[in-house]
Protein backbone atom coordinates (compact mmCIF):
# COMPACT_ATOMS: atom_id res chain seq x y z
CA UNK A 1 0.00 0.00 0.00
CA UNK A 2 1.30 3.49 -0.99
CA UNK A 3 1.01 6.49 1.34
CA UNK A 4 0.43 9.72 -0.30
CA UNK A 5 2.23 12.80 1.25
CA UNK A 6 0.97 16.13 1.66
CA UNK A 7 3.30 17.80 -1.01
CA UNK A 8 2.50 14.98 -3.03
CA UNK A 9 -1.25 16.17 -3.00
CA UNK A 10 -0.20 19.60 -3.95
CA UNK A 11 1.81 18.91 -7.07
CA UNK A 12 -0.82 16.73 -8.32
CA UNK A 13 -3.06 19.81 -7.69
CA UNK A 14 -0.46 22.41 -9.29
CA UNK A 15 -0.13 19.88 -12.64
CA UNK A 16 -3.95 19.72 -12.71
CA UNK A 17 -4.06 23.62 -12.52
CA UNK A 18 -1.96 24.25 -15.51
CA UNK A 19 -3.39 21.74 -17.65
CA UNK A 20 -6.67 23.52 -17.25
CA UNK A 21 -4.69 26.85 -17.56
CA UNK A 22 -3.53 25.50 -20.82
CA UNK A 23 -6.78 24.48 -22.27
CA UNK A 24 -8.08 27.84 -21.13
CA UNK A 25 -5.52 29.33 -23.58
CA UNK A 26 -6.80 26.70 -26.15
CA UNK A 27 -10.31 28.01 -25.76
CA UNK A 28 -9.48 31.89 -25.87
CA UNK A 29 -7.48 31.15 -29.02
CA UNK A 30 -10.27 29.78 -30.66
CA UNK A 31 -12.58 32.58 -29.64
CA UNK A 32 -10.47 34.53 -30.96
CA UNK A 33 -10.40 32.63 -34.88
CA UNK A 34 -14.02 32.73 -34.48
CA UNK A 35 -14.39 36.64 -34.47
CA UNK A 36 -12.51 36.78 -37.87
CA UNK A 37 -15.71 34.64 -39.58
CA UNK A 38 -16.45 34.93 -43.04
CA UNK A 39 -19.67 35.46 -44.49
CA UNK A 40 -20.92 34.72 -48.27
CA UNK A 41 -22.69 36.43 -50.64
CA UNK A 42 -23.26 36.12 -54.43
CA UNK A 43 -20.52 38.45 -55.87
CA UNK A 44 -17.53 38.34 -53.36
CA UNK A 45 -16.17 37.65 -49.58
CA UNK A 46 -15.79 39.73 -47.24
CA UNK A 47 -13.70 39.11 -43.80
CA UNK A 48 -15.25 40.74 -40.12
CA UNK A 49 -12.76 41.70 -38.40
CA UNK A 50 -12.00 42.94 -34.95
CA UNK A 51 -12.28 46.73 -35.02
CA UNK A 52 -8.46 48.41 -34.49
CA UNK A 53 -8.16 50.26 -30.92
CA UNK A 54 -5.46 52.82 -30.34
CA UNK A 55 -4.04 56.46 -31.28
CA UNK A 56 -3.81 55.49 -35.19
CA UNK A 57 -7.13 54.17 -35.19
CA UNK A 58 -8.84 57.03 -33.62
CA UNK A 59 -6.82 59.19 -36.15
CA UNK A 60 -7.85 57.27 -39.34
CA UNK A 61 -11.55 57.32 -38.22
CA UNK A 62 -11.31 60.60 -37.97
CA UNK A 63 -9.63 60.93 -41.19
CA UNK A 64 -12.77 59.35 -42.71
CA UNK A 65 -14.69 61.26 -40.80
CA UNK A 66 -13.34 64.22 -42.58
CA UNK A 67 -12.96 62.99 -46.06
CA UNK A 68 -16.95 62.55 -45.90
CA UNK A 69 -18.14 65.93 -44.84
CA UNK A 70 -15.98 66.95 -47.14
CA UNK A 71 -17.52 65.04 -49.70
CA UNK A 72 -20.90 66.14 -48.50
CA UNK A 73 -21.57 62.43 -47.18
CA UNK A 74 -22.34 61.74 -42.95
CA UNK A 75 -22.18 64.34 -40.37
CA UNK A 76 -22.25 67.44 -43.10
CA UNK A 77 -24.28 70.40 -42.00
CA UNK A 78 -27.24 68.06 -40.92
CA UNK A 79 -29.28 69.44 -38.05
CA UNK A 80 -29.05 67.21 -34.80
CA UNK A 81 -32.23 65.81 -33.63
CA UNK A 82 -32.88 66.59 -30.34
CA UNK A 83 -35.61 63.46 -29.83
CA UNK A 84 -37.11 60.72 -32.46
CA UNK A 85 -40.97 62.37 -31.34
CA UNK A 86 -42.86 64.71 -33.14
CA UNK A 87 -42.11 68.29 -32.26
CA UNK A 88 -45.56 68.81 -30.80
CA UNK A 89 -44.41 66.02 -28.60
CA UNK A 90 -42.43 66.95 -26.87
CA UNK A 91 -41.87 69.57 -24.44
CA UNK A 92 -39.19 71.77 -23.78
CA UNK A 93 -38.35 73.95 -20.77
CA UNK A 94 -36.81 77.46 -20.79
CA UNK A 95 -33.70 77.36 -19.15
CA UNK A 96 -33.83 78.47 -15.33
CA UNK A 97 -31.15 81.15 -14.80
CA UNK A 98 -30.81 82.89 -11.43
CA UNK A 99 -28.11 84.90 -9.59
CA UNK A 100 -26.30 84.55 -6.49
CA UNK A 101 -27.46 86.64 -3.84
CA UNK A 102 -25.59 87.35 -0.34
CA UNK A 103 -27.89 87.10 2.17
CA UNK A 104 -26.27 89.28 5.14
CA UNK A 105 -27.46 88.86 8.64
CA UNK A 106 -27.47 91.43 12.01
CA UNK A 107 -24.75 90.49 14.02
CA UNK A 108 -23.00 86.87 14.21
CA UNK A 109 -26.46 84.76 13.22
CA UNK A 110 -26.37 81.92 10.48
CA UNK A 111 -29.45 82.00 8.88
CA UNK A 112 -28.82 79.21 6.38
CA UNK A 113 -28.92 75.67 7.59
CA UNK A 114 -28.01 74.76 11.04
CA UNK A 115 -25.92 76.46 13.22
CA UNK A 116 -23.32 74.22 13.42
CA UNK A 117 -21.28 72.69 11.13
CA UNK A 118 -22.67 69.92 9.60
CA UNK A 119 -20.34 66.84 9.10
CA UNK A 120 -19.92 66.92 5.71
CA UNK A 121 -18.82 70.31 5.95
CA UNK A 122 -16.60 69.34 8.76
CA UNK A 123 -15.34 66.32 7.52
CA UNK A 124 -13.99 68.44 3.83
CA UNK A 125 -12.28 71.46 6.49
CA UNK A 126 -10.43 68.42 8.37
CA UNK A 127 -9.21 66.39 5.05
CA UNK A 128 -8.06 69.76 3.63
CA UNK A 129 -6.07 71.31 6.71
CA UNK A 130 -4.84 67.79 7.58
CA UNK A 131 -3.18 67.86 3.67
CA UNK A 132 -1.87 71.77 4.90
CA UNK A 133 -0.28 70.10 7.74
CA UNK A 134 0.89 66.97 6.04
CA UNK A 135 2.74 69.03 3.70
CA UNK A 136 4.67 71.62 6.23
CA UNK A 137 2.34 74.17 7.11
CA UNK A 138 2.58 75.39 10.63
CA UNK A 139 -0.44 74.78 13.07
CA UNK A 140 -2.67 77.61 14.18
CA UNK A 141 -2.82 76.28 17.97
CA UNK A 142 -0.60 74.90 20.11
CA UNK A 143 0.07 71.75 19.63
CA UNK A 144 -1.40 69.68 22.75
CA UNK A 145 0.99 66.29 23.85
CA UNK A 146 -2.10 63.46 22.96
CA UNK A 147 -1.92 64.79 19.29
CA UNK A 148 0.43 62.59 17.20
CA UNK A 149 -1.04 62.76 13.84
CA UNK A 150 -2.32 65.68 10.99
CA UNK A 151 -6.04 64.34 11.02
CA UNK A 152 -6.23 64.76 15.27
CA UNK A 153 -4.64 68.33 14.99
CA UNK A 154 -6.78 69.21 12.15
CA UNK A 155 -9.83 68.57 14.74
CA UNK A 156 -8.13 70.28 16.90
CA UNK A 157 -7.81 73.23 15.44
CA UNK A 158 -11.32 73.65 13.84
CA UNK A 159 -12.74 72.59 17.76
CA UNK A 160 -10.62 75.62 19.10
CA UNK A 161 -12.47 77.85 16.25
CA UNK A 162 -8.70 78.67 14.87
CA UNK A 163 -9.06 78.11 10.93
CA UNK A 164 -9.50 81.19 9.07
CA UNK A 165 -12.30 79.49 6.82
CA UNK A 166 -15.66 80.40 5.77
CA UNK A 167 -18.26 77.83 4.52
CA UNK A 168 -20.73 79.14 2.13
CA UNK A 169 -23.91 77.90 1.93
CA UNK A 170 -26.35 78.10 -1.20
CA UNK A 171 -29.90 77.64 -1.06
CA UNK A 172 -31.16 76.10 -4.35
CA UNK A 173 -32.63 79.70 -5.70
CA UNK A 174 -29.60 81.47 -5.31
CA UNK A 175 -29.36 83.13 -2.09
CA UNK A 176 -26.21 82.30 -0.39
CA UNK A 177 -24.25 83.20 3.18
CA UNK A 178 -20.59 83.06 3.85
CA UNK A 179 -20.22 82.06 7.45
CA UNK A 180 -17.26 82.40 9.14
CA UNK A 181 -15.83 78.93 11.47
CA UNK A 182 -15.86 81.09 14.43
CA UNK A 183 -19.49 81.73 14.29
CA UNK A 184 -20.50 78.57 14.47
CA UNK A 185 -21.60 76.81 17.83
Amino acid sequence: MVKHSASDEFHKKKSSNTKEKSAGKTADSKQKKTMKTTTSSSSSHSVKQKPKSGPKAVAHTRAKLHLEQAKGGVGAAEPIKKSGRPEDEVVSYEEINFELKEVTPDGTVVLIGPPGLTRFEKARITGARSLQLSLGAPSLIEIPPEVRDSVSLAIAEIEAKALPISIRRVLPNGLYQDIPISWMN
